[in-house]
């Protein structure tokens, strides 16, 4: 038996901080692709955004501008090691939404023991996960 991942994943209190070559438009793309609203103002730094925050179905993440004494955007590294994973409601409605926006689609959606489950990639480097657990389709359906 696969082990159960818990059902409360979105709640997590990490909150990703994005580095983005132009961080204007990644937020207008976060927006349009993700439904992303931004929770924050954005905060200007040195002619730059140097701080704002979004929320992606209850998920926060941070953006910024590239900032080479402080980061560094996946552009300037020429990739990123890591992956932001959300769990949305409905993870097909969503990819059709991020494709049709821009977003590159490195996996397809799939079913998983854990879930329905994309792989993304955003115009400014960054992957993304997107999936609906087990519990989330079965309380959806119940509704």
């Amino acid at each position: 038996m696969a082990p159960q991942l818990p059902t409360d994943r979105i709640r997590n209190r990490a909150v990703p901080a994005l580095a983005v070559h132009d961080a204007h438009r990644a937020l207008d793309f976060y927006a349009k692709a993700f439904g992303a609203k931004e929770v924050s103002e954005r905060i200007p730094w040195e002619g730059k955004i140097g701080h704002a925050e979004v929320e992606i179905e209850g998920a926060r993440v941070m953006v910024a501008d590239e900032f080479p004494a402080y980061n560094r955007s996946p552009k300037t590294l020429g990739g990123t090691p890591v992956s932001i994973h959300i769990d949305v409601r409905d993870v097909d409605e969503f990819f059709a939404r991020a494709v049709g926006a821009g977003a590159k689609v490195l996996q397809a959606i799939k079913d998983e023991p854990y879930g329905r489950i994309c792989k993304l990639e955003d115009p400014f480097g960054h992957t993304w996960f997107f999936s609906t657990s087990p519990a989330s389709r079965g309380s959806e359906a119940s509704q």
